[in-house]
Parts: structure tokens; C-alpha cells; sequence
């Protein structure tokens, strides 16, 4: 089954009362609701998984509900390639993203470098790199390492920071970013 592709600009019925029929309410810390505030009644982002191919540009938050077919999206973009699963991905997660994606005011996606991992990957990682944490939020779809080209890791991390919302990390050798939807800490250089 491909992604699908969701335009702000072509916003369906179908997809509109979807959204409005979704159960959940916008999570986050009142600097996280105010970066994602300010585009309207709805929330929109866009990833690229350089490793598949797939590209996702989707509303996925419209009228204080969330798009079920967008996060669906979402959660298959970002499923564990190697083991070919998914999960249901955090909601606060993806508006982490997209709140930082509106901080750094770039239209270019994230490109993700791993997203969801089944405890049989990040075990397989684990073994290769110190980096890769026992307990990582990877395992439960609350993680998401991304980059962009036209960003530094400095500036990803910064705006991640700024939201107060969750783990940022920086990996500034191997140019990417984590962040995530627990507790607010931050590391790396």
C-alpha cells in the first residue's frame, strides 16, 4: 500500500470530516501549542524517508482534532524499514515536529533518519553503536531522528529546545537531530 498525499491546498471533504470525527486533543507545553498556533485552524507537515523514497505532505491536524488517514501517513513513513512494521506514532510527537519544522521557516521536509524501531532493531543498533539507547522511545513512537540540508544540527536542535516539549539530541557527526515525547532534557554536541 503506497503513502498517501495530502495537500493543505487539497484538502478533501472526506479527509476534513475525518479529521473532525478523530478522537484526541492537541498535547503539549504552552510554547509547543503557540509555535504550532498562527497557520489557522489546522497543522501540516512534511517528511521525506530518503532510505524508501516516500515522501509525505499532509494535514494531519485540523479544528482541534487529528486526522486519522494523516497520521496513519505518518506511521507508515515512519515504520522500522528494516523489519517492514509500524506503529501508531505519538500524535505529540508529530506536532514536536511540526512545531520545529515552523520554527526554522523552511519548506524543505525532514528527511528521517530513523523513526520507529521494533525491539529486535534497535537491539541489532544497540550492538553497533554506544549511541543508541537500552529503553530508546524509537521502540515506543515517540522518536524521531531527522535532518534537514539547508539546517544545521545547531539550528534543528535550537528550535527543538525552544519548544520545551521533549528530548532533543544532537548528533552533529552524523548531521541529525532526535526528538522526542518524553520528559524535556536535552544532549549531545
Amino acid at each position: 500500500m503506497g503513502i498517501r498525499h495530502f495537500a493543505s491546498g487539497g484538502l478533501t471533504r472526506r479527509v476534513v470530516l475525518t479529521g473532525l470525527l478523530a478522537t484526541g486533543a492537541s498535547a503539549a507545553t504552552p510554547a509547543l501549542a503557540a509555535y504550532n498556533s498562527g497557520r489557522g485552524d489546522f497543522r501540516s507537515l512534511r517528511l521525506i524517508n530518503s532510505r524508501t523514497g516516500e515522501k509525505v505532505s499532509s494535514v494531519y491536524w485540523v479544528e482541534g482534532r487529528y486526522v486519522s488517514e494523516a497520521l496513519e501517513a505518518f506511521n507508515q513513513i515512519l515504520r522500522d524499514w528494516r523489519a517492514e512494521q509500524a506503529t501508531s506514532m505519538d500524535p505529540r510527537v508529530i506536532d514536536i515536529l511540526a512545531a520545529t519544522h515552523n520554527l526554522l521557516d523552511c519548506r524543505e521536509p525532514f528527511d528521517i533518519v530513523s523513526g520507529y524501531r521494533t525491539p529486535g532493531t534497535n537491539a541489532f543498533l544497540r550492538r553497533r553503536s554506544r549511541g543508541v539507547a537500552k529503553k530508546s522511545y524509537h521502540t515506543r513512537g515517540m522518536a524521531v531522528d531527522i535532518a534537514l540540508k539547508s539546517r544545521s544540527v545547531e539550528q534543528i536542535s535550537g528550535a527543538g529546545r525552544a519548544l520545551s516539549a521533549g528530548g532533543v539530541g544532537r548528533y552533529t557527526r552524523s548531521k541529525f537531530v532526535h526528538l522526542d515525547s518524553g520528559p524535556v532534557r536535552d544532549w549531545g554536541r
